[in-house]
């Protein structure tokens, strides 16, 4: 099963063609790489369903209808509490303003022995408060709107229905030939290395199942936690702060941290102190405790073995390469590179070179 030089380079020089072509394709990746993710998580309910005698094209079209309504029930019941909490928010903007201007700015000059100097700065808080009363409403009816202004781009509207079209296409495609395309792959590999291949492949497999299935569990969870922590709590942007802290919660602690600091700024823009402060830092404490503890252990284990700061470079340089794409793929690709590191480390310390004292 060892290479010779010739194998060696070719595999690179697959790899390098391969990471030029989603380089130069990636404007168009996106809905392609999207129903790949969704076949790829869908594959293992589509394998138990068909242990039950059922066909491959039925099983994946029940899965398939399963993901649809879920998307569905969502989005009726996100979008228009989404939609309320940020009114909400802006209708608030104005007193918080106020509260700043008669409060807290005055303080934090006393405190440093200097003058209301606002208008030298600049800074017209009447102004700006004005323009939040003037167009605060503006947030009502947000998604009709926005439907309204993708409309009148040509290209941009058909760039939107094309990908919402092809997503569920392409993605029912994948999840009904996946094991196909797998065996296909393999069998295009040279035989004396497809057993390593195979290894690393179904290495691959269970971290990026343990990261991707995983992880979305884990940011549900954490979304709702939050959520119904804080509408107890008493915060009316509950839902709003929990599901930012969730959605941003695949990136260690930093749901936590952009979570708790949202939920402050919302209780100071509601009550305008305080208030709030012990039950949100209750409310978060007990989500990274569950996260830390229960939900990420249980979950998702340890598989990735990626450090957080791995983990934010990998998100960012997927993004600076590759674009939305990127973002997409950068911790998939980073779980199979660390299976990957980790076989070389392996091959290296049990290699005659790392004996040679």
């Amino acid at each position: 099963m060892v290479m010779n030089e010739s194998q060696k380079w070719m595999i690179l020089s697959l790899v390098l063609i391969t990471g030029v072509l989603i380089y130069l394709l990636s404007p168009i990746l996106m809905p392609f790489v999207v129903a790949a993710l969704l076949g790829y998580c869908g594959d293992p309910l589509v394998d138990k369903l068909e242990t039950y005698k059922l066909s491959r094209t039925l099983s994946v079209s029940i899965v398939f209808a399963v993901f649809s309504i879920m998307l569905l029930i969502m989005i009726l019941l996100l979008v228009p509490l989404l939609e309320s909490q940020l009114v909400a928010l802006l209708n608030k903007l104005p007193g918080f303003i106020d509260f700043l201007h008669t409060d807290v700015i005055p303080r934090i000059l006393s405190l440093s022995g200097l003058q209301d100097q606002n208008s030298k700065y600049g800074f017209d808080y009447l102004a700006v408060k004005q323009t939040i009363q003037d167009n605060w409403w503006s947030i009502s009816g947000f998604a009709g709107r926005m439907v309204n202004t993708v409309s009148q781009s040509g290209f941009m509207i058909i760039t939107w229905v094309s990908n919402l079209v092809l997503i569920p296409v392409i993605a029912f495609y994948f999840m009904r030939d996946w094991d196909i395309l797998v065996e296909k792959v393999f069998h295009l590999i040279p035989r004396h290395i497809e057993p390593l291949i195979r290894k690393l492949a179904i290495q691959s497999d269970e971290v990026l199942g343990a990261f991707l299935r995983g992880q979305v569990v884990v940011m549900t969870c954490l979304a709702g936690i939050y959520s119904i922590g804080l509408w107890v709590a008493g915060l009316e942007l509950a839902l709003l702060v929990g599901l930012l802290a969730g959605l941003v919660s695949f990136v260690p602690y930093l749901g936590f941290i952009v979570g708790i600091l949202a939920a402050i700024i919302a209780s100071l823009i509601q009550f305008h102190d305080m208030t709030l402060l012990i039950p949100i830092a209750i409310v978060f404490g007990i989500g990274q405790l569950l996260e830390s503890l229960l939900l990420t252990p249980l979950l998702v284990g340890d598989k990735i073995g990626l450090h957080p700061v791995a983990v934010i470079f990998a998100i960012m340089a997927g993004g600076q390469l590759f674009g939305f794409v990127g973002i997409l793929i950068a911790l998939p690709v980073s779980a199979v590179i660390m299976v990957l590191l980790r076989h070389l480390y392996q091959s290296y310390v049990s290699s005659h070179l790392y004996g040679i004292k």
